[in-house]
């Protein structure tokens, strides 16, 4: 008998936890139909982890993005940058979003010292956006330019994949309005 509650207890959690995903692909309902090599809606390891509000697809980028806690730094460090509307602005971005966790494997001087030169600091950003909308099924063998204007690249199959060879997309494919949004467990650093 307790078993089979134990059994129910998982289940009924993992039902929990699969709805706000559920409803946050609501918004890409149409690609989910496409035939592609690609997972269709919201994939990753990291995706149960993340607290959001049910579905971003309406908001602009920064503000979808601030529907995360877990990409708080990133928003802060984009507002300090100035970068808000530049991104809000563009009509179709993908942002390799990298989480807190990422940003705490940067050293503390590594971070004030970028923090404090805003001219760094968008370059870095920027390096993590591409002026396209990114697809999963594109993410296998990648190559994309960025707005810092450099390569970025993505490989991978599945629902496993990485950007520059050694970022995680730890959740991918999350919609806004003007963007897709991969999360990833990495602060990229442009090439010199």
């Amino acid at each position: 008998m307790r078993f089979i509650r134990m059994r129910t207890a998982k289940g009924t959690a993992a039902a929990l936890v699969a709805m706000p995903l559920a409803l946050g692909g609501l918004g890409s309902q149409s690609h989910a139909q496409d035939p592609s090599p690609g997972p269709s809606g919201t994939f990753g390891p990291g995706c149960s982890a993340l607290s959001q509000k049910a579905n971003t697809a309406k908001d602009k980028v920064e503000e979808a993005a601030a529907a995360y806690p877990q990409l708080s730094q990133l928003v802060s460090a984009t507002v300090r940058a100035k970068l808000s509307s530049t991104l809000d602005g563009k009509p179709d971005i993908t942002v390799f979003a990298p989480n807190n966790q990422a940003f705490k494997s940067v050293t503390v001087s590594q971070l004030a010292w970028l923090l404090a030169n805003q001219g760094q600091l968008k370059k870095v950003l920027t390096y993590h956006v591409v002026d396209k909308q990114i697809t999963p099924d594109e993410l296998s063998n990648g190559s994309f330019t960025t707005l810092e204007g450099s390569k970025l690249t993505t490989s991978g199959s599945g629902t496993d994949f990485k950007v520059n060879g050694k970022a995680n997309i730890v959740c991918g494919n999350i919609k806004a309005a003007n963007a897709t949004i991969y999360v990833i467990d990495t602060v990229l650093q442009p090439p010199s």
